[in-house]
């Protein structure tokens, strides 16, 4: 444990759950393996949405394409919360004091509000538009900044380690 670390993820850390997790022999990695998997169901639905909303893919209409991929996305992120909390807890007073997952939670902040905005103020818009019209200069703004955001949320993750 890290002395560092504010005292409610020395406890996390230390507690029941934490300790349980880090004695089994396969709930941690488990948990890890979850993880990636998770992430390669949220990238692939984030990855074909932000992809059209940039301006590709225009064959298709950009209300099916939010429709079914938002629900992999949000599977996939519901994934991802999961694995995190568990692989988390096993290492939170080291982790939490770790400054590239402090960049990686603000990404991720950023993204979700990068996502919300886009969800009240740019896809009632085009629920109705047809394939092969030109979106809306916000939904390719939003679309690569998405790609962007996540794309260096994934890299954090990977990074994690080496800090």
């Amino acid at each position: 444990m890290t002395d560092a670390a504010p005292a409610i993820f020395v406890a996390l850390e230390a507690s029941a759950l934490g300790s349980a997790i880090r004695q089994s022999s396969w709930l941690y990695m488990a948990a890890n393996i979850g993880h990636i998997l998770s992430l390669a169901v949220f990238a692939a639905g984030i990855a074909i949405i932000d992809v059209r909303m940039a301006g590709f893919l225009a064959a298709t209409a950009p209300g099916e394409v939010l429709r079914i991929f938002r629900n992999v996305a949000l599977a996939g992120f519901a994934g991802l919360l999961v694995t995190g909390s568990i692989l988390f807890t096993a290492e939170a007073s080291h982790v939490i004091v770790n400054p590239v997952f402090q960049l990686k939670l603000a990404l991720i902040a950023l993204g979700l509000l990068n996502v919300t905005w886009f969800e009240y103020f740019t896809a009632p818009k085009l629920r109705k538009v047809k394939p092969l019209k030109r979106l809306p200069i916000e939904a390719r703004r939003a679309g690569i900044a998405s790609i962007v955001i996540w794309l260096l949320v994934a890299a954090c993750g990977r990074t994690i380690a080496y800090f």
